[in-house]
C-alpha cells in the first residue's frame, strides 16, 4: 500500500528538492511492491522490481539492493535521514546501518546525525523530536551493549567499512566480531539477525571490492540503500556502471537546475602556450588564478552585505603532479616571488605525506572565517567527503586527461554556499584555470558523452591587473553624525572623501547618536510621527530630550567638579532633528493584510480527456516504464484493494496533492472524477475500467491535477487594507564591487559607456548617499538633472521599499532606480530601455509601484506631507537639457 501521505509530509518537513523527493517516492513504491522482509525471494523481487524499473537488472548483493545515483551537491546525507524517516514512520522499521568508506565521510555522517548540529538531518521531523533515534558508532557500540544500549526503540548505527570488513588488520577479525557476553553473541552477529535491518551506503561505489562485499552480505539486511554521484566502478576496460541504479540524476540535470555551481574553464585572451616554458605557464596559471581568486572574494562579500548573508570567504584549489611538487608550490607561494609573499601563512600542503586525521581536521575548517587558509595545496587525496561550500577557483598543474580533470577536480567545488542560486554570475560560477588545457578541455565539454557543459571565461590583460573592492555606500547622515559604516580601509578610499560631521566635540556627537537611535524607534509610531519633519516638534523633542538624558553617560575617569559642562542637549537633539529632516525623504514602511479570510478554490470545468486510452488489462496487470515506455505484464499485487466506488481511485490520488483540501473540494473533485469514469466506461466494461484505475490511480491523478491548474481562482472580491507601521523608515545602506580608485565626477561620461556597471560614481550635493552606481548612461544622466533640480535624491537599497511583484510563480522585491524629492511632490523614477517598456516583469513593477504610491500619497494627506507619483520613463527620451517637468508632462 502506498504511503504518499508520508512522503508528501517528509519532503515537506525536510524541504527535499525534486530529484530528493522523486528518490522517496521510488522507494515508496518499492517498498510497496516489494516488502522488505528476511523471508523475500530475491529473484522474485528483482522481477517485480525489474518490471517497474528497467534499470535494475541485478541487485549486486545478496539481498534487495538499489542505487540512487545522485549529483555531487544535491544532498546525499539529507536523503539518507530522509529514507530513514520514511521507513520508520511509514513502515516501522527500527534498525538501521549507515556505512561510510573513510573516515572523512565516517565522521562527517556522525555530526549530521545528531541532534541540534548545523545539518542535522532530521530538522522538522517532530517524532524524533521528542524520541530520537539512538546513533550507535564504532566509538560507542561497546558501551551502549555493556549498559543495554542496543535495546532503544530506533537505532541508527554508523560505522566506516574498516570496522566491518574481516579481511583488516593482516586477517584479524575486526572488535565488532568479538563474542560479547552481556549480549550472547557477536554485535556483528546481532545486526546479522535483526529482523528489520537496513542498510544505508554512502559513496556506495567504494563497496565492491572482495572483502568489503561479503562483509556487507553477512549482515543479512532486509534491503540497502545505496548512494553515489559516480555509479560506476573502474576496470580495465574502463568504466562498468552498476546494474541495480533505480534513479539517475546525472551532474549535467544538477547544473540545469540551478542545484550546483556552474564550472567555467578560465584563460587568457589570445593566450599561446607556443614558446613558454612549463615553468612560465605555471606561474601564469598560478597568478592568473590568485588573482581571480581576490576578485571573486570580492564579489562575494558585495553580495553578502547587499542582501544580509554572511561573508563566504572562498579559497583556491591547486593540484599538484606528486608530493614533490606538491612541497615546491608550497615553497613558491610562500617566498618573495609569488605577490611578494602575501599567502605565505594562508597556503596549506594536503596530501599523502600527512596522516589523513591531520587532514581532515585542516580541511572542515577551510569554511570558517577565521581560518586564514586562501590556498589549499593537493595531489590526488580529496575526494568524496570533503563537502565545502566555498571553493570557487582549481588550477589543476597534473597532467591527466579532460575527461578525469574536468570530472575529478570540479566535483569538490559544485556545492552552493548559499544552497542555492543567486543570479550573480560571479557567487555562482566554479573557475577552472587551465590556460594550456583550455581547448581540449572544451572539446571534452561539447562531447555529447560528456556529464557537463562548461562555460568559458577569458580574461583579457587588463582585467588580471585590475583590484576591486567592496564599497559600501552609506547615507549621508551617518557620516554626518559620525557613525562608522562596516567598510573596509580599502573600501573607505574608493569611497570619496567623507561628508563634513555635524558635530566636533565628542559629547555632542554622543548626544547626537543617542537622539539619533531614539528617533528611529520613534519611527514606528506613525500615528505619533508620520513624517521625519514631526521629529522638530516641541512635543517630539522633549521626550526625546528626556529619554536621552536618563541615557547619557559622561566619558570615564570623568569626575563632578573636574568634567567639563555637559552638552546643549535640547539645542544638539534639535540640530539632530533637523539634519534628518535634510538627509532623509519620507519613505513609510506600508504592510498590506486581506480583510479576513482569503477564500480560493478550483472553477468547474470539463477535462480534456481525449489522450487518456488506457487498453483493457488482462488477468495480470501490465506496467508501462518510467524511462522507455515499454509495456511489461506483471501479477496483479495483493497491494491493490478495490476501491467501493471507481470514483474514489481518482479523488483518494488527487487528496495527495498539497494545494488540495477535500473537506474544502470534495464536491469539485467527484465531479472530476465522475467525468473520468465515464469517460473510461465508453469503451471499457466496469471492471476493466476499475483495474485501469487500481493500476494507473498515480498517473490519472496526476493528469487531473495538471489540469486543475488552469481553472484555479481566488476571491478578488476580499478587501485588502494597508497599514503604514512607519511614518518615514532609515535609509538603507547599498554595498558595490567597485576598481580600487577614486569615484568618478557624475557629470562626465566615462570612455567605456558599455561597460557602466564597473564605475563609481560621486561628487554629488543632493544625494543621499555618498557614491553610487547606474547601470546606463540614461540613468547617469537623469541623475545630472536631478542634482539641477530635486530637493535631494538617492537609489534606493534593496529592502527600502519592500515591494513585490508577481513574475512567474516567483513573487520578487521590486527596487525602483530611483526617488526624488521635489518642492510640490516625492518622484518614484524608473528609467527602462524604451524596447522593453511593455514587457511583463516592467509592467508588473510598474503597477505595483502606482498601487504603493496612491497608498503613500493617502498617507500623506493625513498630515499634509507631499504626494507620491511613478514615472516609467523610456531611456531615449533622458538627457541632460530635460527637465524633470518635462519627463512629467511626458510620461507621467
Amino acid at each position: 500500500m502506498s504511503n504518499l501521505r508520508q512522503v508528501n509530509a517528509i519532503a515537506g518537513r525536510l524541504s527535499l528538492r525534486a530529484p530528493q523527493r522523486r528518490s522517496l517516492e521510488i522507494l515508496d513504491r518499492v517498498t510497496e511492491i516489494v516488502r522488505p522482509t528476511k523471508t523475500a525471494d530475491l529473484a522474485a523481487a528483482l522481477d517485480i522490481i525489474k518490471s517497474e524499473f528497467p534499470g535494475v537488472t541485478n541487485f549486486e548483493r545478496d539481498f534487495p539492493s538499489l542505487c540512487f545515483a545522485l549529483a555531487t551537491g544535491v544532498g546525499k546525507t539529507r536523503l539518507m535521514g530522509a529514507f530513514i524517516a520514511y521507513l520508520k514512520l511509514a513502515h516501522g522499521i527500527n534498525n538501521f546501518f549507515v556505512l561510510a568508506p573513510n573516515l572523512t565521510i565516517y565522521n562527517k555522517l556522525i555530526a549530521d546525525f545528531t541532534a541540534n548540529t548545523p545539518k542535522y538531518v532530521f530538522k522538522g521531523i517532530s517524532e524524533f523530536a521528542i524520541s530520537p533515534p539512538v546513533l550507535t558508532t564504532g566509538e560507542t557500540y561497546e558501551r551502549q551493549i555493556a549498559s543495554g544500549g542496543q535495546l532503544f526503540p530506533t537505532t541508527i548505527n554508523i560505522f566506516n567499512i574498516a570496522k566491518i570488513s574481516s579481511e583488516v588488520r593482516g586477517g584479524r577479525s575486526p572488535r565488532i566480531r568479538s563474542f560479547r557476553e552481556e549480549i550472547g553473541e557477536s554485535y556483528f552477529d546481532h545486526l546479522a539477525s535483526l529482523p528489520d535491518l537496513v542498510l544505508l551506503m554512502d559513496e556506495s561505489h567504494r563497496y565492491r571490492a572482495t572483502a568489503g562485499m561479503r562483509a556487507i552480505n553477512e549482515l543479512k539486511p532486509v534491503l540497502g540503500l545505496e548512494l553515489t554521484a559516480t555509479p560506476f566502478v573502474e576496470s580495465a576496460r574502463g568504466p562498468v556502471p552498476f546494474s541495480n541504479v533505480i534513479f539517475d540524476y546525472p551532474l549535467a540535470r544538477a547544473m540545469e537546475d540551478g542545484f550546483v555551481k556552474e564550472p567555467a574553464v578560465v584563460t587568457r585572451r589570445d593566450f599561446n602556450p607556443a614558446g613558454k616554458s612549463p615553468d612560465a605557464i605555471q606561474m601564469m596559471k598560478l597568478e592568473d588564478g590568485v588573482r581571480l581568486h581576490e576578485s571573486v572574494k570580492v564579489d562575494l562579500e558585495t553580495y553578502a552585505r547587499e542582501n544580509g548573508e554572511r561573508i563566504v570567504k572562498p579559497f583556491v584549489l591547486v593540484i599538484a603532479r606528486d608530493t614533490t611538487h606538491a612541497a615546491e608550490l608550497m615553497s613558491l607561494i610562500q617566498s618573495d616571488a609569488f605577490f611578494e609573499a602575501r599567502y605565505a601563512d594562508k597556503v596549506i600542503q594536503v596530501d599523502s605525506s600527512v596522516k589523513e586525521e591531520e587532514t581532515v581536521e585542516k580541511l572542515l575548517t577551510v569554511e570558517q572565517n577565521d581560518n586564514p587558509v586562501e590556498i589549499v595545496i593537493h595531489v590526488n587525496m580529496l575526494k568524496e567527503g570533503w563537502d565545502v561550500t566555498n571553493l570557487y577557483t582549481i588550477i589543476p598543474l597534473r597532467a591527466a586527461n579532460a575527461r578525469t580533470l574536468i570530472e575529478q577536480s570540479i566535483g569538490r567545488g559544485l556545492r552552493l554556499p548559499y544552497g542555492k542560486r543567486t543570479g550573480v554570475t560571479a557567487v555562482d560560477r566554479l573557475n577552472i584555470v587551465a590556460h594550456d588545457r583550455f581547448q581540449e578541455i572544451v572539446d571534452e565539454a561539447n562531447n555529447p558523452n560528456s556529464p557537463i557543459r562548461l562555460k568559458q571565461l577569458v580574461l583579457d590583460e587588463a582585467d588580471l591587473t585590475r583590484k576591486t573592492v567592496t564599497v559600501v555606500s552609506a547615507p549621508t547622515i551617518l557620516g554626518s553624525l559620525g557613525l562608522q559604516t562596516a567598510q573596509s580601509v580599502d573600501g573607505a578610499a574608493s569611497v570619496g572623501p567623507a561628508p563634513t560631521p555635524a558635530f566636533t566635540d565628542p559629547d555632542e556627537m554622543r548626544v547626537a547618536r543617542l537622539a539619533y537611535d531614539a528617533f528611529r524607534k520613534l519611527a514606528r509610531e506613525p500615528d505619533k510621527v508620520p513624517s521625519v519633519s514631526y521629529l522638530s516638534r516641541p512635543e517630539v523633542q522633549e521626550q526625546i530630550v528626556r529619554e536621552v538624558r536618563s541615557q547619557y553617560q559622561p566619558a570615564q575617569m570623568e569626575l563632578e567638579g573636574v568634567a567639563k559642562p555637559a552638552p546643549d542637549m535640547a539645542a544638539v537633539i534639535a540640530a539632530t532633528a533637523k539634519l534628518m529632516a535634510d538627509r532623509t525623504i519620507d519613505i513609510p514602511r506600508i504592510t498590506v493584510m486581506p480583510k479576513g479570510e482569503v477564500k480560493a478554490g478550483f472553477k468547474p470545468f470539463t477535462l480534456d480527456l481525449s489522450g487518456m486510452r488506457y487498453p483493457a488489462p488482462s488477468e495480470e496487470l501490465w506496467a508501462k516504464h518510467l524511462r522507455t515506455d515499454q509495456v511489461d505484464v506483471i501479477g496483479l499485487s495483493q497491494g491493490n484493494l478495490l476501491e467501493r466506488r471507481l470514483e474514489d481511485y481518482v479523488v483518494s490520488g488527487l487528496i495527495d496533492f498539497p494545494d488540495i483540501a477535500y473537506d474544502e473540494h470534495a464536491d469539485m473533485l467527484y465531479e472530476l472524477a465522475g467525468q473520468v469514469v465515464r469517460h473510461l466506461l465508453t469503451y471499457l466494461s466496469e471492471k476493466d475500467a476499475g483495474q485501469v484505475l487500481a493500476l494507473h490511480q498515480r498517473e490519472i491523478a496526476r493528469a487531473v491535477h495538471a489540469q486543475m491548474q488552469d481553472h484555479f481562482w481566488k476571491d478578488d472580491t476580499v478587501e485588502y487594507h494597508h497599514e503604514v507601521r512607519q511614518g518615514f523608515t532609515e535609509l538603507k545602506e547599498s554595498a558595490y564591487t567597485a576598481l580600487r580608485e577614486a569615484p568618478l565626477d557624475y557629470r562626465v561620461p566615462p570612455a567605456d559607456k558599455s561597460n557602466m556597471a564597473r564605475y563609481l560614481f560621486g561628487g554629488f550635493s543632493k544625494c543621499l548617499s555618498t557614491v553610487t552606481k547606474f547601470h546606463s548612461d540614461s540613468e547617469r544622466k537623469l541623475a545630472v538633472i536631478l542634482e539641477r533640480e530635486s530637493l535631494k535624491w538617492l537609489r534606493p537599497a534593496k529592502g527600502q521599499f519592500q515591494m513585490f511583484y508577481r513574475s512567474g510563480n516567483d513573487h520578487l522585491e521590486y527596487q525602483p532606480d530611483f526617488v526624488a524629492e521635489m518642492a510640490d511632490r516625492i518622484l518614484m523614477l524608473e528609467p527602462k530601455m524604451a524596447t522593453q517598456m511593455q514587457d511583463g516583469d516592467v509592467l508588473a513593477k510598474r503597477d505595483v509601484a502606482i498601487q504603493w504610491c496612491a497608498w503613500a500619497s493617502e498617507h500623506a494627506r493625513s498630515y499634509g506631507g507631499k504626494p507620491w507619483q511613478y514615472v516609467l520613463i523610456p531611456h531615449d527620451a533622458i538627457a541632460e537639457n530635460i527637465t524633470v517637468d518635462f519627463l512629467l508632462k511626458q510620461f507621467g
